[in-house]
């Protein structure tokens, strides 16, 4: 039997700049972004500190982007694990 590799299969917006993440084995982890975002201010990503902009996520290739090229992405390890490294 192959292993696929872990994708992203589902993200629901919570609140805050919190969101649910379902992966392809069915794992489910709700990822607070909130803190990286402002220890990590940076041209690129402040602009996803306005929540109508962060709400704008999609799946591509499955990832948890932002941006039409793919301005804002989190290792998918670590969005498995729970924690974003900050």
């Amino acid at each position: 039997m192959t292993l696929s590799p872990i994708q992203i299969k589902k993200a629901l917006y919570m609140e805050g700049y919190s969101i649910e993440i379902e992966f392809n084995d069915h794992t489910v982890k709700t990822i607070d972004f909130g803190n990286f975002l402002v220890k990590h201010p940076h041209p690129q990503y402040n602009k996803y500190n306005d929540i109508e902009l962060f709400k704008q996520f999609k799946i591509e290739a499955g990832n948890l982007v932002w941006g039409d090229n793919w301005d804002l992405i989190f290792p998918l390890v670590q969005l498995y694990k729970g924690t974003i490294k900050i």
